[in-house]
């Protein structure tokens, strides 16, 4: 079985090629194939997106290699494949950023994506550290995390789900602020998991072993 981590010029690519391919190792034996090929991703068990930066950015970068956009719509949307968006991957399956201008997402899941507004005035931006994720609802990605489990973060940006049924995850910062989402077979975590040490891991294992 091979996962298709994508290169689109975003993204800790080296980071979370590792991460992956030691969670495969400990879990469900996959091939972490890191590729920007569409037909690669057509060929793949299932798919990571990755992303670091800005929104428009991002998405511009996935929109400009030929025929990426397309095959993740084909392998997410028609053919069920599993995928996990990681940060701004997570961030472009909503239908919109709203970072520096309105910038349409893939439309994945609905909502948009806003800037984090901690209402304590000290608490700086982007949100940088450890915090604690609060499970929302159980999904088989958090399986066997165990109490209190702490993720590393990045950002400054967030994404609000229209239907609160696809948010999965909390955490706090001077307010409620999305950890991660889901519908179906798609998953997405605000926080890094190749960052997060042995709970990053975990997810990683639970993702590659996940039958949605």
């Amino acid at each position: 079985m091979r996962a298709a981590l994508i290169d689109y010029g975003s993204g800790n690519i080296a980071s979370a090629a590792k991460a992956l391919a030691r969670a495969a190792s400990q879990t469900s034996g996959h091939e972490i194939a890191v590729t920007a090929d569409p037909d690669v991703v057509r060929a793949s068990e299932r798919i990571i997106l990755p992303g670091v930066g800005a929104f428009a950015d991002c998405m511009k970068g996935l929109s400009a290699v030929p025929g990426m956009v397309d095959a993740l719509n084909e392998s997410v949307l028609r053919d069920g494949k599993p995928i996990l968006g990681i940060c701004v991957g997570m961030q472009l399956m909503a239908s919109a950023g709203r970072e520096f201008g309105t910038h349409k997402g893939l439309n994945w899941i609905g909502g948009d994506v806003v800037p984090v507004m901690p209402a304590d005035p000290l608490l700086k931006i982007p949100h940088m550290g450890w915090n604690e994720i609060a499970l929302v609802q159980n999904h088989p990605l958090f399986a066997d995390l165990g109490a209190k489990a702490n993720a590393y973060f990045v950002h400054s940006f967030e994404m609000k789900p229209a239907d609160s049924a696809h948010l999965l995850a909390i955490t706090d910062y001077g307010g409620t602020v999305t950890a991660a989402i889901g519908r179906d077979n798609i998953v997405g975590t605000q926080f890094h998991p190749e960052k997060s040490q042995d709970v990053g891991l975990a997810i990683l294992g639970n993702f590659l072993s996940w039958k949605p």
